[in-house]
């Protein structure tokens, strides 16, 4: 199991340098509303646990959120901001002695790539790949929002209302917090689901346990899906979390000296 959007790109990346990164309910629904401490109103969580969980990413459409996945061999951070169209993603995969940082950062119209490779020795065009630089991207060469891209209309890096549709059947355990079966066969579109990943998993993929958190104000903070260790792979959790509804910052374009055009490279190792 991978994670899609910016982290299966950076994965599938990967994986021409080193093959071990290739593997990886109820109907009544709540309403009104109640009163924060400063008097203003915010909806009322469904009591219904389904019903919550559906509603919790509807906050994160709006596009003004930091972010975090994790994963077996990955572990990423960052933020959205559509008010100013602007994403920012750091992001680490590998292990043993190959690993692979990658820093996106878009600005409508622009973005821009910086990468630090190690343990891939004699790839053509790795020193390229390692300038320490980051490489300005011509939008006309990338192909889609899976490797370099990204769809500010649809900002979601883990498409958790994807996932949430998917799930199978949960419980409240607690004051915003539920647990439950998840059906990942219904959630392949999911930025953060590989179908190759759901395939291996066979009939495992659609009974997989979860749980997710929500804040005071219902939004969701937290969704991990357990993955069992399958393809001579080992168990997993998959991770995505949310903060700053609202808050975040806009991403920055970097330092004019530090930025050199994309190499012919780039674009070969992510366009595939």
């Amino acid at each position: 199991m991978t994670i899609r959007r910016w982290g299966v790109a950076m994965i599938a990346a990967a994986a021409l340098f080193t093959p071990a990164l290739t593997a990886c309910a109820g109907t009544g629904a709540g309403t009104g509303t109640e009163s924060d401490a400063s008097g203003a109103e915010v909806p009322a969580i469904p009591t219904d646990a389904k019903e919550a969980l559906l509603a919790s990413t509807k906050e994160i459409a709006k596009g003004n959120f930091r972010f975090s996945m994790t994963g077996s061999d990955l572990d990423g951070q960052g933020v959205v901001h559509l008010p100013s169209k602007s994403a920012q993603m750091n992001m680490k995969a590998g292990g043993g002695e190959f690993s692979m940082d990658m820093e996106i950062v878009y600005i409508e119209p622009d973005s821009w790539v910086k990468m630090t490779i190690t343990g891939a020795e004699g790839v053509p065009g790795l020193e390229k790949l390692n300038s320490g630089k980051y490489q300005h991207l011509d939008q006309s060469k990338i192909k889609g929002t899976g490797g370099l891209g990204f769809d500010f209309k649809d900002v979601d890096p883990a498409g958790s209302e994807a996932l949430t549709k998917a799930i199978v059947d949960v419980q409240k355990t607690g004051e915003g917090a539920y647990t439950g079966t998840i059906d990942l066969t219904r959630a392949t579109d999911a930025g953060m689901v590989d179908e190759d990943g759901v395939k291996l998993l066979g009939a495992e993929a659609t009974k997989l346990p979860f749980e997710a958190k929500l804040d005071a104000e219902g939004r969701l903070t937290s969704l991990t899906i357990q993955l069992p260790a399958v393809g001579g792979g080992k168990a997993q959790e998959l991770t995505v979390g949310y903060s700053d509804y609202g808050a975040a910052s806009p991403a920055k374009a970097p330092p004019a000296a530090e930025v050199v055009e994309a190499s012919p490279e780039t674009y070969e190792l992510f366009n595939k």
